[in-house]
């Protein structure tokens, strides 16, 4: 499971370290295959190999008649892009990818159980900071099996 948040500096040619904690547990999951693709709220979305390869084979069996499915088609495996770990543990964000999310130099990657967010660090604060400000957890529409969720 990854887990946490991590702050990152990319590099003049777009790289980006992957947190040392995380690199080992990668290599061996994944060989160093990672996909990347973009998300809905404007940041990437970082996948060991395997689980990506489970998430597109569910997103291409959805109907393609379905106008909701087709943009998530377009959006998610037609963004997606396979990258290496390299011996530093760093990987090469293309640039239309690095594009979309609005990174730059200072960057944020949150653990999302099986796979990774990846934030400009100023877009993520403010969401962040948004979300926050939203919440009302006493008014949360939380799906059946939650709600007996004690945090």
């Amino acid at each position: 499971m990854f887990r946490g948040v991590n702050r990152l500096n990319l590099d003049a040619k777009g790289r980006l370290a992957i947190p040392t904690r995380y690199r080992e547990e990668l290599r061996e999951r994944c060989a160093s295959e990672l996909v990347i693709t973009v998300d809905t709220d404007r940041c990437l979305l970082i996948y060991p190999l395997p689980e990506w390869l489970e998430i597109e084979q569910k997103l291409m069996r959805l109907p393609s008649y379905n106008k909701a499915a087709r943009r998530l088609q377009r959006l998610l495996v037609g963004h997606a892009t396979e990258v290496e770990m390299d011996g530093q543990g760093r990987v090469l964000l293309p640039p239309p990818l690095r594009e979309f999310a609005g990174l730059t130099k200072h960057a944020v990657m949150i653990g999302q159980g099986t796979k990774f967010e990846l934030w400009d660090e100023g877009r993520w604060n403010e969401q962040r900071d948004d979300w926050l400000e939203e919440a009302d957890l006493s008014e949360l529409d939380l799906p059946a099996d939650l709600e007996s969720l004690s945090i």
